[in-house]
């Protein structure tokens, strides 16, 4: 997968269950250490909960290779574990969930527990802002003067970011292009140059 949705910003939903308090806050994290560390910035920005239960996948939508949970003190499984398997399955990637409940004095039960947290997270990720994050290359595009123009519409029409472009006997563009379509600017700029341009992964 190289391109994914990822949260824009932080995000902040409360739900009351049966008397308890359930204020979830969902960030991005790219590791376990931001994950981590947005977990405590939200027990200093909500202070005093019951408990801080929390979850997240610093990969791609879907991927265990980068999660964790936490049930806080809850009774096990109740917190951590629904809570990422709805991440898991929300098609968002790099995001942290934490959920901080204020006991109401009602016992919910193991299952109660779980959907409640569970709802949380679902209640936040509606709410959180997301943006596309698409995995890119750099590589190096040299041409003749006179495709510069044909060249450039390349770009334009294959979401290629130029980073840098210089000019000596040729015109060397450096530029960031989405992995899946690095086949197609490399027979892009084969075509619009008569086989005389080149794409090189790096400057050597």
């Amino acid at each position: 997968m190289d391109a994914y949705r990822v949260p824009a910003s932080d995000a902040q939903v409360e739900d009351v269950v049966r008397r308890s308090r359930f204020v979830t806050r969902a960030g991005r994290a790219t590791s376990r250490e931001e994950a981590a560390r947005f977990v405590r910035e939200t027990r200093d920005r909500i202070p005093g909960a019951t408990h801080y239960c929390w979850a997240f996948n610093a990969g791609e939508p879907g991927s265990t290779a980068q999660v964790g949970m936490s049930d806080a003190g809850e009774p096990h499984g109740t917190a951590g574990r629904p809570m990422l398997h709805v991440l898991l399955h929300s098609g968002v990637g790099e995001v942290v969930v934490v959920c901080a409940r204020y006991y109401g004095g009602v016992k919910l039960g193991t299952g109660g527990l779980a959907r409640a947290y569970a709802g949380g997270v679902r209640h936040v990720l509606e709410v959180c802002p997301t943006v596309e994050k698409m995995e890119r290359s750099e590589v190096v595009v040299t041409v003749a003067y006179h495709a510069v123009r044909r060249v450039d519409r390349v770009f334009e029409a294959l979401d290629a970011t130029v980073v840098e472009r210089s000019f000596g006997e040729d015109v060397r563009y450096r530029v960031l292009v989405p992995d899946r379509r690095y086949p197609d600017l490399v027979a892009a700029i084969a075509d619009v140059t008569g086989g005389g341009g080149r794409v090189a992964d790096d400057e050597g």
